[in-house]
């Protein structure tokens, strides 16, 4: 008896993928939530449960890119070396939005360069309890907050229509 072998595509894959995302976004929120502050974003990034590999918050702009908010940056030469979000410092102390910032990397860090921000947005509103619209255009604002070009963020959700801002969503 032969097996019927699947003819599995790219999407199939991102598909699998995303569900994932969704699941590990899931678990933090069941096991953190329902509100994610800064502290309780510190847990979560040192959970191995949910963090794939180490990760600390770091502040500071100069391994930025223009316009960049936060990056998952490694911390050695290998993801099991670890990983710093590193979060531009003009959010420092505006702890309510620290939360949004840093959901947003937390695939980078799990998934490397597999993602894109399709699942970078899915994880983060999935965590925050928020719609993914809302989430992606309050992630809009932050970028138009930075001086410099802006992210092309492109909306998980069809909004009809750009957010209102210059960070090129429209």
């Amino acid at each position: 008896m032969q097996r019927e072998q699947l003819n599995l595509t790219e999407e199939d894959g991102y598909e699998a993928l995303r569900g994932h995302v969704a699941e590990r976004a899931f678990l933090a929120r069941e096991k953190y939530g329902p509100t994610i502050d800064l502290g309780v974003m510190r847990q979560i990034l040192a959970d191995p449960e949910v963090m794939r590999f180490p990760t600390v918050l770091r502040f500071g702009a100069e391994d930025l890119i223009s316009g960049e908010f936060a990056w998952a940056a490694p911390l050695g030469d290998k993801p099991s070396d670890g990983f710093a979000i590193v979060v531009h410092p003009k959010f420092e102390e505006r702890l309510e939005d620290l939360p949004l910032l840093i959901a947003y990397h937390i695939v980078s860090v799990n998934y490397l360069d597999v993602v894109t921000h399709v699942e970078a947005e899915l994880f983060g509103a999935t965590l925050l309890g928020l719609a993914a619209e809302d989430y992606y255009e309050r992630l809009c604002k932050f970028a138009d907050e930075l001086p410099g070009p802006k992210p092309d963020f492109t909306p998980v959700v069809e909004t009809g229509g750009s957010c209102g801002s210059s960070c090129g969503c429209g």
